[in-house]
């Protein structure tokens, strides 16, 4: 006779502990986050009798403590990041700390429509099989080595960027694809090749992009914020020539070769597919009709005057449209992200706070005084204008650098003595260095849909910092002055 099935064997002890170190791990983290509303409660409380030191209002001293929450919770990841910024909202305007058209003003500015547009024509891309066949098309190598592949995957991310304004749209789309090349080539799990592909994709779908004026989020508030409060309308083409041929182009190319030393692979590669791709589809092609015309439409924007934000929501409207439909109302239900779209109405609404309320110009006076910048030094004076972006940037993360720095370039550009539109535009230099992966959202996305540590995605961006200082820099204060940016 066989013997009966024994009863199902009880977790091991190492199981055990580990399921009980998760359930500490999850009880730590709810105290932690009670924990970080009672002391907000506390200093809104301490706040709303003012600070005299700091010279402050009641109402700008709760400001100041709200905001200061919201940057933190962002840059350290207190909470998921809807919760932040729904809270920054409720709070700002429970507390009367500004008028709601101020605390809610990311929704009606040109930065916030660019990304909605972004987003629906990035679902698109990625339903109608468009994004699969662009990147297979790219992915196609008559002589496939791994170098080979990484910059195949580097073409893909910054060329996707041109006409697909959503840096998490396309990691999206992206990270799937590149996780089935490395399958197909046999970068299983655990090869540092599969990290590198990965890696490759964070990186250039976030760094040389925000050289492209409607490519990403930093631009696009940085598009925004600049308008709102100076008037000052930045166009495709200008910002183009002016940041992508070093910080662009020149990175993306430094990417392939610091991501083949840090995470090389010299194994055999397998042979990758070679079927012939399917067609595409009529929804393929009329969207690939679409964007062609988006994309003129973007790099004309200074001879018809339309915003790139009126053109991406126009762009999603045509997805939208019953008679074609590119995007289904059921797609768009289902699949539309309005994450991306809370957080980046989230850091307008915090740059509008702080410039209503007069931290702005605190803020603006305290680095001036840290640094004590002299006019008639520009180089000296570009150089400090960066290193004061690069500290906010390690707090405020880099998606919000420009809604907070910006309301502070008028005050900026009279200390330093430099025109306001280069004090602008040396925002760029700074939310395109990643120092820490934190500070990019969309990078620790793909890193988490790539199943990439964070300790190898801090040695990709701490290296890529040190190569900028050094060397991009220096060339793009070259290439600033060929164009009569400095003087």
């Amino acid at each position: 006779m066989t013997e009966s099935a024994s009863p199902e064997t009880p977790p091991s002890s190492h199981v055990r502990d580990a399921l009980r170190q998760e359930r500490l791990r999850a009880r730590l983290t709810a105290l932690g986050g009670y924990a970080a509303y009672a002391v907000l409660a506390l200093a809104l409380w301490a706040a709303s009798h003012g600070s005299t030191t700091l010279g402050l209002s009641p109402t700008a001293a709760q400001a100041a403590v709200l905001v200061l929450f919201t940057i933190g919770a962002w840059a350290f990841g207190l909470f998921p990041e809807p919760v932040t910024t729904l809270t920054f909202f409720l709070l700002a305007v429970l507390l009367h700390v500004a008028k709601p058209e101020v605390i809610f003003a990311g929704f009606h500015s040109a930065a916030w429509w660019l990304v909605f547009g972004g987003a629906v024509t990035g679902l698109a891309v990625r339903t109608t099989g468009l994004g699969s066949r662009l990147a297979a098309t790219l992915f196609a190598l008559k002589r496939p080595a791994y170098p080979r592949y990484v910059a195949s995957v580097m073409v893909a991310s910054v060329g996707l960027a041109f006409v697909m304004p959503s840096t998490t749209g396309r990691i999206l789309l992206l990270i799937p694809i590149v996780l089935a090349l490395a399958d197909r080539i046999g970068l299983v799990q655990g090869r540092r090749g599969r990290t590198g592909l990965v890696m490759m994709v964070a990186a250039a779908s976030y760094m040389p992009p925000t050289t492209i004026l409607p490519a990403n989020i930093p631009n696009s508030v940085l598009m925004g914020a600049a308008d709102s409060f100076y008037g000052v309308k930045l166009h495709y083409a200008p910002y183009l020539l002016l940041h992508f041929p070093v910080l662009g182009a020149l990175k993306a190319a430094m990417l392939v070769w610091v991501v083949c030393r840090l995470f090389p692979d010299d194994g055999p590669l397998a042979n990758a597919s070679t079927a012939t791709p399917a067609p595409l589809t009529p929804d393929a092609r009329r969207l690939s009709i679409l964007l062609a015309l988006a994309l003129a439409g973007f790099a004309t924007d200074a001879w018809h005057g339309i915003s790139p934000a009126w053109i991406s929501v126009a762009a999603a409207i045509v997805c939208l449209l019953p008679a074609i439909p590119i995007v289904t109302p059921k797609t768009f239900t289902e699949q539309m992200q309005i994450t991306p779209l809370i957080y980046v109405a989230g850091f307008l609404g915090v740059g509008a706070v702080v410039a209503d309320t007069g931290l702005g110009e605190k803020v603006a006076r305290l680095c001036l005084d840290a640094v004590g910048m002299v006019p008639g030094t520009p180089a000296i004076n570009a150089a400090w204008l960066i290193a004061i972006g690069a500290a906010i940037g390690l707090v405020a993360t880099l998606p919000g650098l420009p809604a907070v720095l910006t309301p502070l370039a008028g005050q900026l550009a009279t200390a330093s003595g430099l025109p306001l539109y280069t004090v602008l535009m040396l925002q760029v230099p700074v939310f395109s260095t990643v120092l820490l992966p934190y500070q990019s959202p969309p990078m620790m996305i793909a890193m988490h849909l790539g199943g990439v540590g964070m300790r190898d995605g801090t040695r990709l961006t701490v290296v890529m910092t040190i190569i900028t200082l050094l060397l991009l820099f220096p060339l793009d204060y070259v290439w600033w002055r060929v164009l009569g940016m400095l003087p």
